[in-house]
């Protein structure tokens, strides 16, 4: 057996292994981006084979959290792609605001960047009060980090100048508390914020939602799961919803496509059509 051969025959072991003990399946997730963690993983461990990291894996509580973590953690920030929020102020918000209530769900939310920027976003607009927030993802310390909403001040200052360039319509500063060289979001967002954890890849449909964001986590999946979980962003939102995804991905040749029309083909921002 070669050793790209073994390569794979160890990855799917090991992959099978976290499933059936910690329940997380990334067996269809792109292998490319995948194999890159899991080497990342296997080193810092001062392991030689990714084969080694099954018996620490099933043994030892510890690492099976950082081999989880080290997978499904994201790199994200606030109002990352001001342009994308520029769209989302001019032309998906204007038609939220003449809906009563609104609920959306920011799926892979990680450390909850995002979330809070579409929290300020709805709050500039004025009508946070009609609006529930479902923010989840499948890192419990992700999720954890997203709750508190404390971020480092070298990262606040970079939310700034996105805020800025995002359309922001007051201080930055206004929404954040600094101290010890840390920003902790207001209280005041958080009030219409759930977290929850949500694996995509497992899980099931998480309501009727006016609005989903799920953006850069689908180029982590194959095309398989990719179609997967647009179905289930599909059957989540409700008729002349809107559907944002990472302007990296595409619902091009999905089975999705045929049922919504982009809004922001720039930004994949699509809104679902009505039923014929």
């Amino acid at each position: 057996m070669n050793d790209k051969a073994t390569e794979k025959l160890e990855t799917e072991l090991l992959l099978q292994a976290l499933y059936e003990r910690c329940g997380y399946d990334f067996r269809q997730y792109a292998r490319s981006s995948l194999l890159r963690r899991l080497h990342f993983v296997r080193q810092k461990a001062g392991l030689a084979h990714l084969s080694d990291m099954i018996p620490k894996l099933l043994y030892d509580d510890a690492f099976a959290g950082e081999l989880l973590h080290g997978l499904s953690v994201t790199v994200t920030e606030m109002f990352r792609d001001p342009e994308f929020f520029l769209e989302l102020r001019s032309k998906v918000i204007p038609l939220l605001k003449t809906y009563p209530f609104v609920k959306i769900w920011h799926a892979g939310c990680a450390t909850g960047e995002e979330v809070y920027s579409m929290a300020i976003v709805l709050k500039e607009e004025g009508f946070y009060d009609r609006v529930q927030i479902y923010a989840t993802d499948m890192n419990q310390e992700s999720l954890h980090i997203a709750q508190e909403g404390i971020y480092g001040l070298d990262s606040i200052r970079k939310f700034t100048l996105n805020y800025q360039r995002s359309g922001g319509r007051s201080s930055f500063s206004d929404y954040y508390h600094a101290k010890y060289q840390m920003g902790k979001m207001h209280d005041d967002l958080k009030r219409n914020i759930v977290f929850s954890q949500h694996n995509l890849a497992t899980d099931h449909s998480f309501g009727e939602m006016h609005l989903i964001l799920c953006r850069n986590v689908l180029i982590y999946f194959d095309k398989q799961l990719q179609n997967q979980v647009f179905r289930l962003f599909n059957g989540s939102l409700a008729p002349r919803g809107f559907l944002c995804i990472g302007s990296k991905e595409s619902i091009e040749f999905s089975g999705i496509e045929p049922e919504f029309e982009a809004v922001s083909a720039k930004w994949r921002i699509f809104r679902k059509l009505l039923p014929t």
